[in-house]
């Protein structure tokens, strides 16, 4: 299998390169540290992607910040700003728009490939019990509309592939401590196995669909 992961010098990024190698697959990894990719930079992703040869059978879009700037997700209504939210729209929802746009024609027509992005749970509107944290969740539910709307145009010109949002459960990373606030975490080795275990059982009848580690429908 010939495999693209997007942000492969975060925690996961990293994990899924190192798992998907170990597994004798051939990987392409491209980060912002490593390669200057700035997914929110459409210039950027497109001399990016526009270098790479087809084809790929896996597609990760591993990209996401909780906290950008120094600014943390909102408690309240009141520490809303238009500039926190564009910034959380940038990288948790454009970013990964752009590197779908530009991945599609990377990707096999005549047989299974498939894309997944990481989202959250947190971006579950019928999940949403706790409020809280407006621009994280509304980014990361706006990537779930965009994912599940590339999905349904891919099939028009890849009738097998499968684009899937993916919700990695608590990782050790870097992302936020926040994150892990009373929640039992995994190392970012386990989570790549979880995710790219979760994928494999993942048919083109599943695209356009929202699943955990575990393989469980999150609700949109």
């Amino acid at each position: 299998m010939r495999a693209l992961v997007i942000g492969a010098s975060g925690g996961i990024g990293a994990a899924l390169v190192a798992e998907l190698r170990a597994r004798g697959d051939e990987v392409v990894g491209l980060s912002r540290s490593g390669d200057g990719l700035e997914v929110t930079d459409e210039a950027s992703v497109a001399a990016a992607l526009g270098a790479l040869e087809p084809w790929f059978d896996l597609v990760v879009v591993a990209t996401g910040a909780l906290v950008i700037g120094g600014v943390g997700p909102e408690k309240t209504l009141r520490a809303v700003t238009a500039e926190g939210l564009a910034a959380q729209f940038a990288v948790n929802a454009i970013g990964p728009a752009l590197v779908m746009k530009h991945a599609l024609r990377l990707m096999p027509r005549d047989r299974v490939a498939r894309l997944a992005v990481l989202s959250a749970r947190v971006g579950s509107i019928g999940d949403n019990a706790l409020g809280g944290w407006y621009g994280y969740r509304a980014a990361k539910a706006a990537l779930n509309q965009l994912l599940r709307t590339a999905a349904v145009e891919a099939k028009r010109t890849h009738p097998q592939s499968v684009f899937v949002a993916l919700h990695p459960g608590t990782v050790e990373t870097g992302l936020a401590p926040a994150l892990r606030a009373g929640h039992p975490a995994v190392p970012p080795a386990v989570a790549a196995g979880n995710l790219l275990r979760v994928l494999e059982g993942l048919g083109p009848e599943q695209s356009g669909g929202f699943y955990d580690w575990q393989g469980e429908v999150v609700p949109w």
